[in-house]
């Protein structure tokens, strides 16, 4: 193993080994908290659409100011103080349920506080990447954390179920809890010293605002990726609000068996992560940004096909394939975006891009939960499969198709 790789940067596995714990927890409660919604308070699809939503509404709120706040602080405090405000808001779930006063509110609440917390983690996270190993580092760096994503995808979901069939639901986001103040304690141990951001007190948010957007939108690919990535949420945001219905339902799976499912395609997660630097370097960043997904994402459209028994298979089967590509698609995407952007507009972009895509998310759980009710489940998913396969068509009719690799060094800014 090369000596210059990151497996030999301290802080670098500080920050690995906590992202890893915050995202096991977070995977497992996106399974345990819909799940506690559907069984226990009945939750009806719009319901669910209404808790999709509440996870991510945050990023459409301040996910544009969070930008300019982070680019004003130091990242790893903040990250801190969003992880333990995460692990206190969950906690108050099971102690709500033990008092017999939990409600379908009180779980719409804290999931859009959690979410408000996430903005700014993520902004943050991603971010101070290229500060902690340097921007040559980044592919590479990228590659481990969307691993120790696939794994948290892979494992959570599994654990979240098999918690909740063993001690109930509600005791299950116990599993949440934990997993964010794990990675405050990660890293609370980074050892690197961040610089203070350099502050303009005169300087006004909206401008500040306006100039991290004009830097996404004016560069063509990162405007193509941003559109694709963005597609492809708000369909996800639809499947996301109905996928625990028609699993749990629809096909009559009990809890474990729907965290199993989910759990497979984190599976195919793990292997493009490991293999993503290799595939980026033999076919091109470029290519694995539109090429992967077109021969990857159209999988999916088996899953609306899966029917009780053993046509069930067809769903982890499709995340399988689909978790693959996915992963390289993003490795290559994030490290491009954190590649072409200055240091001093980072929070901005990554906040700009995330008010984009992730705003998509609680746009597409409200949509998924009206058609839930007005077309039924199978018909949502439908929908959904053939809208997240169509995002593709945004970096397949892009420049970026006609390269082979992209820039690797900051874009001027006028």
């Amino acid at each position: 193993m090369r000596r210059d790789s990151l497996f030999f940067h301290a802080d670098f596995r500080r920050l690995w080994a906590g992202d890893t714990a915050s995202q096991v927890g977070a995977f497992a409660g996106h399974t345990v908290i819909p799940l506690l919604a559907a069984t226990v308070l009945a939750a009806t699809p719009f319901e669910m659409g209404l808790l999709t939503a509440a996870e991510t509404i945050a990023f459409l709120i301040i996910g544009l100011p969070a930008g300019v706040w982070v680019d004003r602080m130091r990242r790893r405090v903040l990250m801190l103080r969003a992880d333990f405000v995460r692990a206190a808001l969950l906690f108050s779930i099971p102690l709500a349920w033990w008092a017999g006063v939990l409600s379908l509110t009180q779980l719409i609440i804290v999931a859009t506080l959690v979410g408000v917390a996430t903005v700014f983690f993520d902004v943050a996270y991603q971010s101070y990447l290229p500060s902690l190993v340097g921007r040559e580092h980044l592919l590479e760096g990228n590659a481990k954390l969307q691993a120790s994503q696939s794994v948290a995808f892979l494992t959570g979901p599994g654990i979240g179920g098999g918690l909740v069939q063993l001690a109930g639901a509600a005791n299950a986001v116990l599993m949440t809890g934990v997993g964010f103040l794990t990675s405050a304690l990660c890293l609370l141990r980074i050892r690197t010293v961040e610089e203070v951001p350099e502050r303009n007190e005169d300087a006004k948010l909206l401008p500040q605002i306006a100039e991290g957007l004009r830097f996404v939108f004016k560069d063509p690919a990162l405007r193509s990726i941003v559109a694709c990535t963005g597609t492809c949420n708000l369909f996800n945001g639809a499947f996301t609000a109905v996928q625990i219905l028609f699993l749990n339902r629809t096909l009559g799976l009990p809890p474990a068996a729907v965290g199993i499912v989910l759990a497979i395609g984190g599976v195919g997660g793990i292997v493009g992560a490991v293999v993503a630097g290799r595939i980026t370097a033999r076919i091109g960043q470029a290519r694995s940004i539109w090429l992967v997904p077109l021969l990857t994402w159209p999988v999916q459209l088996l899953i609306p096909l899966a029917e009780p028994g053993w046509m069930v298979a067809l769903i982890p089967g499709a995340l399988l394939f689909t978790g693959f590509g996915i992963i390289i698609y993003n490795v290559a995407q994030v490290s491009y975006r954190q590649a072409v952007c200055p240091d001093r507009l980072l929070g901005r972009m990554n906040a700009s891009v995330r008010f984009i895509v992730w705003g998509m998310l609680p746009l597409g759980g409200l949509l998924g939960g009206a058609l839930g009710e007005a077309i039924g489940i199978r018909a949502t998913v439908w929908f959904a499969m053939i809208g997240q396969t169509a995002a593709l068509l945004w970096v397949v009719f892009s420049p970026i198709r006609k390269l082979r690799d992209l820039p690797k060094e900051p874009i001027a800014v006028g």
